[in-house]
């Protein structure tokens, strides 16, 4: 019986504490941003990343030359790590300047020489660790070393060194990597001068190399990247390229230190997950401390970070709302930033109420509990997140959700099929006469309108979304010149109708009967085959699986059952989804595109048929090629905003529409919460280096923490009574033995 006191001393001082804490104890009490992430990022290497998920992690670690001023609308750029915004000059094919006011078919090259600030430091790494001769510790590795190693923490020693321009011009070298196979290659080799030529070389040198040896870039020059002094570089490229210099706020154009791939390169490393994709190594304000994607990601704030402040001035309305109390504070103002692993919304939406998470987003599943709508329309907060103090912060995206097809696939897919017809029932277009067959990717691009027609997204957004998106007219989504309203002539006429009424007019989707329509003359009458009249199968590939993503699967399913189509999905994680992409194994899929940049370029370059997926790695996940669209994009690119710009992205908004390679789905409204201990929030849809400007009152943490994780003491009690009653007839017959073995 004295196991009993202790149990009941065990359960009460369980109870005492906060069990259901996801997080180390004291964290809360700290400056310890607390988050959250669904999916190992899979690459974190500044060459390779380019996902969502990737840049929560690269763009608080890198630091390219600009970023974008945090709190300044318009977006504006502004020096980072350089010392003020670069040097542009035009140049004609001599080589000789130009004024600034030269037409663009006059320029042959434009240079930027930027000049970066003396003193800037990396964060301590093994790669900087030095021997008494002053090479590399860790350079070559023998075994001994190597068998004592699990993780980067093993290497005893680290080091530093100061930036220079040598490391943005080695990894400007990178994009061009075979081994890399970088996605802005194909683009970038468009415009750096050599990139193209050097990434050929290259691919011959590694062919020559033993496998997996090193690939010393610094052996090898590059005529459009080149060092000016230990402080200044040079790029160099072909033309006039307006958006090149938005580039450069991009982690593609961070520097990397040679030695940081050189440590990476030794046999064995890649065992050990250690590589820059697993373990990056940068100039910025934090650095990966602890990367287990299968549990945890931790941020630390990079001890040899330079300085760096708070901007002291902003918007209209920004003083108002708090946001320049930080003004000229030394930043980063939060020292760590811990992400668990939470792959369902629920688990992660129960401890964001708790307070154990900072910020969450909103799902479908919880947005009734979050919001409440107002009479005009408006989103507002319910009462219980009012009471506890959280706050909203709304905003339209630069952003587009499609679906799209394999233009490579021999039945969704085709290219090159000439200048496209308005579809019948679209003005202008004379309705096929019966029977007429098509051929070709013709037959496909009626089966793809068809489908465009069919999936209702105006439905989804309101049963997924919550309302939270606009259904898409065409690439370009709201705030991104070249967009146009409905109103002002912005319809997919592939689509929608425009209808008038007393209200001015309103959008209105095509009917299912001229979907049909569409479907028969694509030679699938009835989703069948006019030739074998076998059922027209078509497969879906996306990264959706699990119990969150059945009911949209299923409603996946029933649009294309509209037309009687057959829906197979192939779900799979996110990293294989992307190997599928690349290979080109995918024949319908949905994605989505976050803008880099504030420009048209970053949008309509997805449809651009050398930045193609397959062969080319690129941002053209659709593998779409269209000559006229093509042409059209090489010369809007270079254009300055204006009428004469606008008439060219009309043009190639309406080749885009009736080829339809994606079915435009939606532009999404993000809707954040926050806990009010979380200061200096603002949204901002371009910039990656947000962690910097956080700032946490953690005292407020720790007294909400407390007050909504009260612990229940009565049930302890209603147990350890039971437990008594259960325990009392064996403790009376024990205590019944000991009197009789004494007698």
């Amino acid at each position: 019986m004295r196991a009993l006191p202790w149990l009941l001393a065990l359960l009460l001082a369980a109870c005492g504490g906060p069990l259901n804490n996801p997080h180390a104890s004291g964290q809360a009490g700290r400056d310890i941003l607390l988050s959250s992430f669904s999916e190992r990022p899979k690459h974190l290497d500044p060459a390779r990343s380019y996902s969502e998920n990737e840049v929560v992690f690269t763009g608080q670690i890198y630091e390219p030359p600009l970023q974008y001023h945090y709190l300044k609308r318009p977006y504006q750029l502004e020096p980072l790590t350089a010392t003020e915004m670069p040097q542009v000059r035009h140049l004609d094919a001599r080589g000789r300047p130009l004024p600034a006011e030269a037409p663009a078919e006059a320029i042959a090259f434009t240079s930027y020489e930027i000049r970066i600030r003396p003193g800037i430091r990396y964060q301590p790494h093994p790669c900087f660790a030095r021997d008494a001769r002053g090479g590399q510790r860790y350079v070559p590795l023998d075994a001994k070393t190597l068998a004592a190693v699990d993780r980067l923490d093993d290497f005893r020693e680290t080091g530093s060194r100061e930036l220079i321009a040598a490391d943005y011009v080695y990894q400007i070298k990178r994009l061009a990597n075979p081994r890399l196979n970088s996605p802005i290659f194909g683009l970038m080799a468009e415009y750096i001068v050599g990139l193209q030529e050097y990434g050929a070389m290259l691919e011959q040198v590694v062919r020559d190399l033993p496998r997996d040896a090193y690939l010393d870039l610094q052996r090898y020059p590059l005529e459009g990247a080149r060092v000016v002094d230990r402080y200044t570089y040079r790029i160099t490229i072909r033309g006039k390229y307006p958006q090149f210099i938005y580039w450069l706020a991009m982690p593609f154009f961070a520097p990397v230190p040679p030695e940081a791939e050189r440590f990476y390169s030794q046999p064995g490393m890649a065992r050990l997950n250690l590589s820059l994709d697993w373990q990056p190594v940068g100039t910025g304000a934090y650095y990966l401390a602890v990367n287990d994607p299968n549990r945890v990601m931790i941020l630390r704030r990079n001890p040899h970070y330079h300085p760096d402040f708070y901007p002291d001035a902003g918007e209209a309305g920004d003083r108002a709302e708090g946001l320049l109390r930080d003004a000229g504070r030394r930043l980063p103002l939060i020292g760590e930033a811990v992400y668990s692993l939470e792959k369902e919304d629920i688990p992660e939406w129960g401890k964001f109420l708790q307070g154990y998470y900072d910020s969450s987003g909103i799902s479908s599943d919880t947005f009734d509990q979050a919001i409440r709508m107002g009479p005009d329309g408006q989103p507002d907060l319910s009462p219980r997140m009012r009471e506890r103090g959280i706050e909203l912060a709304t905003a339209v995206r630069a952003s587009i959700s499609y679906m799209g097809f394999n233009m490579l696939d021999p039945v969704v897919g085709g290219n090159d099929c000439g200048a496209p017809e308005p579809p019948p029932g679209v003005d202008g277009a004379a309705p096929r006469r019966s029977g007429e067959r098509l051929a070709g990717c013709e037959r496909a691009r009626k089966l793809r309108q068809a489908i465009s027609i069919a999936v209702d997204y105006e439905e989804f957004i309101s049963i997924f979304l919550n309302g939270r998106g606009i259904p898409a007219q065409g690439p370009l989504p709201p705030g991104i010149f070249g967009h146009r309203e409905a109103a002002a002539g912005g319809v997919n006429p592939v689509v929608y109708r425009w209808r008038e009424d007393a209200g001015g007019g309103r959008v209105v989707r095509r009917d299912v009967a001229e979907a049909r329509r569409l479907l028969a003359e694509a030679g699938y009458p009835n989703g069948r085959d006019a030739d074998t009249g076998k059922p027209l199968v078509l497969y879906f590939d996306t990264m959706d699986a699990g119990p969150d993503a059945k009911p949209r699967l299923d409603w996946l399913r029933k649009q294309f059952g509209k037309l009687d189509l057959q829906l197979v999905i192939r779900s799979t994680d996110y990293n294989r989804f992307q190997d599928k992409m690349l290979k080109g194994n995918a024949q319908i899929f949905q994605w989505g595109w976050n803008a880099d940049y504030p420009d048209p370029e970053n949008f309509l370059f997805l449809l651009y048929g050398p930045n193609r997926k397959v062969g080319r790695n690129g941002e053209n996940a659709a593998n779409y090629a269209n000559p006229e669209f093509d042409r059209l994009f090489r010369r809007m690119k270079d254009m300055d905003n204006g009428p004469a710009r606008q008439a060219v992205i009309d043009r190639m908004t309406e080749i885009a529409r009736a080829d339809a390679p994606w079915v435009f789905a939606y532009y999404p409204k993000s809707f954040g919460l926050r806990h009010a201990w979380v200061e200096n929030a603002k949204p901002n849809l371009m910039a990656n280096n947000t962690l910097k400007y956080r700032r946490l009152e953690p005292a407020q943490r720790v007294t909400y923490q407390a007050r909504w994780n009260r612990p229940v003491w009565w049930p302890v009690g209603i147990l350890g009574g039971l437990l008594a009653i259960a325990l009392l007839p064996a403790t009376l017959a024990y205590q019944r033995r000991l009197r009789a073995g004494a007698r």
